[in-house]
């Protein structure tokens, strides 16, 4: 070994730093679930109702139900991935494996069986939707795990989590774009659906391979593919039902979080009926672009509110600003195209609010319950959060699917009744607006303010210091 190479404490060469081209890997192998979970919030909703004919309660319970289960398989998947011993590590061989799964069943949700049977095709679905949910869950839970595995380095698992999320919104993006140019490429709405669906399988796939490829190398160089089992014991479920419902300041994170991210779904789902139906327009891709897009841009300006005025005041300004901009889209009229994208625009610095102020208030519950207990419990309030994302998508969107449904929303047809084009418009904008208006009552509650969360920080470095003082003279 050369004597000049550089190591850490314990005599082992120090890891050799990841590369700009060890990054790029590492992000892509989010591309693919950012692709398919935007392109299914979107798209699944309006695709089952319109192009397969399921009625929309049918098609909102296909969705919720996929939504529930995915909910369901995470902790089976997770635990099953850490009990993994392979001489390729516990991570990869399930990335690997499950990579061509996960894109053949993504593209299976974009099929219209021939059957007339509302039923089984409806059966067909749910099937197809629960399969695709558990590789889906095969793939990318093995992935989000590798960046703590890969490194221990405060500043590298920063830097690999940028370009994670920065990938995963690409994905996000690049299925709306890529939607937007099939639709105004090929006439027959099903023909639509079957060439993007194909598309974004392939090109969601690719990226995990790439993923595997080029970041195993890293691992087997620092010893990371099978990490050292723990004495640690893991929280029962009702263990840790009990650590959530003590700390409540985490209820009301959640609470905000709940109301806005069902808003945000509500919009995401119902913003197809709404340009299509009530517009007039022969694309909803652009619209959806402009609310998703605009939102990462918003989200520098978000986060510099929150850091000069505040969380709370922050999500006040940019829920506020959604709310006013979500309403008037129930006084939009057909024909008021560029007011309509002018409202997009407007609405994605709500939505970028929804996405960047609950999750900057998580930490800082987590460093309170510490305070109180002596403990870090991150997983568990993180893992909540995920599974409360999840029910709420699923709730989300099988309320829009029951109201398209006593609305008198007829599938398949080109044009609807006053009652159901009403319905949409209520979805888009007063139904939204009360919900906004609750997450924004209960950020008013939030007991962590930014004094607060200072004198926090001191009595934790207090007592950081106390215990490495007590260890120090032992």
């Amino acid at each position: 070994m050369d004597s000049n190479a550089p190591s850490n404490r314990a005599g082992r060469p120090e890891p050799k730093a990841f590369s700009l081209w060890g990054k790029l890997a590492f992000g892509a192998g989010d591309i693919g679930p950012g692709m398919t979970a935007n392109l299914l919030a979107f798209s699944y909703l309006i695709f089952l109702t319109t192009a397969a004919g399921l009625s929309p309660v049918a098609a909102g319970s296909v969705l919720a139900i996929g939504r529930i289960w995915d909910a369901v398989n995470d902790p089976f998947i997770g635990y099953l991935s850490d009990k993994t011993r392979t001489r390729w590590g516990r991570r990869y061989p399930w990335i690997l494996l499950g990579a061509i799964p996960f894109g053949v069943t993504f593209f299976l949700n974009w099929i219209v069986p021939g059957w007339e049977s509302e039923a089984a095709k409806f059966w067909y679905y749910v099937v197809i939707s629960l399969l695709f949910q558990v590789f889906y869950t095969v793939v990318n839970l093995p992935y989000t795990t590798l960046t703590a595995e890969l490194t221990k380095d405060y500043d590298e698992r920063t830097e690999l989590t940028a370009f994670r999320l920065g990938s995963s919104l690409f994905g996000a993006i690049a299925a709306l774009g890529l939607g937007l140019v099939i639709t105004q490429s090929i006439d027959d709405l099903r023909q639509q659906y079957l060439v993007l669906g194909g598309i974004c399988s392939v090109l969601s796939v690719l990226p995990l391979l790439w993923c595997v490829w080029g970041t195993y190398p890293y691992a087997v160089q620092r010893n990371a593919l099978q990490p050292a089992d723990t004495d640690e014991v893991a929280l029962s479920f009702p263990a840790q039902i009990k650590v959530v419902f003590a700390n409540r300041a985490f209820l009301f994170v959640v609470g905000i979080y709940l109301f806005a991210w069902l808003a945000l779904q509500m919009t995401a789902s119902i913003i197809p009926f709404y340009t299509t139906f009530w517009m007039g327009l022969d694309s909803y891709f652009l619209a959806a672009l402009l609310v998703q897009g605009t939102a990462i841009l918003m989200m520098v300006v978000v986060n510099q509110l929150s850091r000069r005025l505040g969380k709370q005041e922050a999500f006040y300004i940019g829920i506020g600003v959604w709310i006013i901009a979500q309403i008037a889209l129930f006084f939009v009229q057909p024909g008021q195209v560029a007011f309509l994208y002018l409202l997009c625009v407007v609405i994605s610095f709500g939505v970028a609010t929804a996405y960047v102020v609950p999750w900057a208030m998580l930490p800082d519950v987590i460093e309170l319950d510490e305070l109180k207990t002596g403990q870090r419990r991150e997983g568990v309030f993180y893992a909540f959060m995920t599974l409360l994302q999840k029910v709420g998508l699923a709730l989300g969107l099988f309320l829009v699917s029951l109201a398209l449904q006593f609305s008198g929303f007829v599938s398949e047809a080109t044009e609807q009744s006053p009652q159901a084009l009403l319905a949409i418009r209520v979805f888009i904008g007063p139904v939204p607006m009360v919900l906004l208006l609750a997450a924004i009552a209960l950020t008013r509650f939030y007991p962590i303010t930014r004094q607060m969360h200072e004198e926090m920080l001191l009595q934790l470095a207090e007592r950081q210091r106390q215990q490495d003082s007590d260890v120090s003279e032992s």
